[in-house]
Formats: C-alpha cells, structure tokens, sequence
C-alpha cells in the first residue's frame, strides 16, 4: 500500500502549512515497528510512510516529511494528526494534553450500570512494551520507575455511556491523558474491555470498536481552537457479530 500520484488511501480532513489530519483506517499502523534497517521501515505501510509519499509525490529526494506528534493503535481508527515542520511537532509534543481534547466512542463488553465515570491509574508497559497495566506508584510521586522497569505514568479517562444493546454497552470517551492502550486498559480493568480487543480479554470481532472521534486542537500558527471529527464506523451502532 502506497500513495500513488498524490493520493492517499485515506480520507484526509484538513491539511495546511503546519500540520495534516486524516481519518485513519482501522488495521493500519501509525508508524513502523521495530524493522531493522531504514529501508525495511520506509517500505511498511503505515500512515507515517504513506504521508511521506503523499509530500513527496514521487519525488524520491524530496526531504518533506510529517512527524508523529502522537499515535493510534492499529486496530483503532479515527482522527489522527501530524505536524509538517519540527517546529510544530516540537510544540505540540512539548504540551499535547493541554493544547488538545480528544474524545473516542467505544462498545465495550458487559453492560454498565452507571451512566458516567471516571477511571484513574498509575499505567506501565511491560518490560517487552507488548501489554500496559495499572500499577501501585511510589508515595508521593507522580510517576515511578521499579527497578529494571520502565516508568509508570498517570492516566485519566472520562466516560459517558450512550446506549446500552443485550451484551455490551457503547460509551463516549475523553481523555484527559495520553498513554498507550489508555482505554483499552482501563476498560478491561474495570472488567467491561473493548469488543475485538484480544489483547485485552474483549474476544474476537470483525475488528475492534474504538473510533477516535473527535480533535480538538489549538493551531500552531494561530492559537485559535480547531475541531476535526471522523465519522464513526457502522459496526459501533450495532451488536451483530460481536
């Protein structure tokens, strides 16, 4: 998968000097894993690497490029940005949570009783970086490194739920926090995981149902606040073949 004559796979929502927003299919990567060599990771297809054809149009010695100011998993789709200069990926990445509001939708297994919540936890990856989990931090520190481990950082997700079907329940989420696999956790661990989501107990399914819905942004250039929104997939609305 590549962009061919300036095209991409993918619908793209806004694109201007300093930054380009697309709604990412679900089962594609935000960037490379970790291939060996510069040309195995230029030849992956992820968003990352598609973007770059896109700039580039063909144009093989062409230094435009994007840079990841922050990622969504490959099973999840939605609104995702990059920053077209340093000088913006360095000012969103220097204060992502205060300069964006991100809100997600998800069905998740079980019904939920409550029709709000909030989830907070000290969230670490294993040492292979494969799974996260919450863990118990060192008194008075707002992040903690166990010993041959990697540090453990506050995470804090919103919730509101919106319909519930026979078996599962579709919730809107915003996060106040960034953490890889932050809702797929939290949701798992308070024993409602997200439909599809294997790695987390949620079983089988066409695909996982976390859709990033929403971004909200404060532009580089301008200051002013800037909204995307990625419609949601079908399969979120309904229960059949979860």
């Amino acid at each position: 998968m590549r962009a061919r004559k300036g095209r991409l796979p993918f619908v793209v929502l806004y694109e201007d000097e300093s930054i380009i927003v697309i709604d990412k299919p679900h089962a594609l990567l935000s960037t490379h894993t970790k291939l060996f060599g510069r040309a195995a990771r230029e030849a992956q297809p992820t968003v990352e690497n598609l973007i770059n054809d896109y700039l580039r149009k063909g144009q093989l010695k062409s230094k435009k490029r994007v840079w990841l100011v922050h990622r969504l998993d490959r099973e999840t789709s939605g609104v995702m940005m990059m920053a077209k200069s340093l000088e913006a990926s360095e000012f969103y990445r220097a204060d992502w949570n205060r300069l964006t509001k991100k809100t997600y939708l998800a069905r998740v297994k079980g019904l939920i009783e409550a029709d709000e919540g909030v989830f907070e936890s000290y969230l670490r990856e294993d040492d292979d970086g494969y799974k996260v989990r919450s863990v118990t931090p060192q008194s008075g520190s707002h992040r903690t490194i166990p010993k041959g481990g990697k540090p453990a950082r506050l995470a804090k997700t919103s919730w509101r739920k919106l319909s519930a079907g026979k078996t599962t329940t579709l919730v809107e989420v915003y996060l106040h926090s960034g953490r890889k696999n932050q809702i797929r956790v939290h949701f798992a661990e308070a024993g409602h995981p997200v439909v599809g989501d294997c790695k987390y107990g949620g079983g089988k399914a066409p695909r996982m149902l976390l859709h990033a819905l929403r971004l909200r942004v404060r532009h580089f250039r301008t200051g002013e606040w800037m909204e995307f929104v990625a419609p949601a997939p079908q399969a979120l609305f309904s229960e059949e073949r979860t």
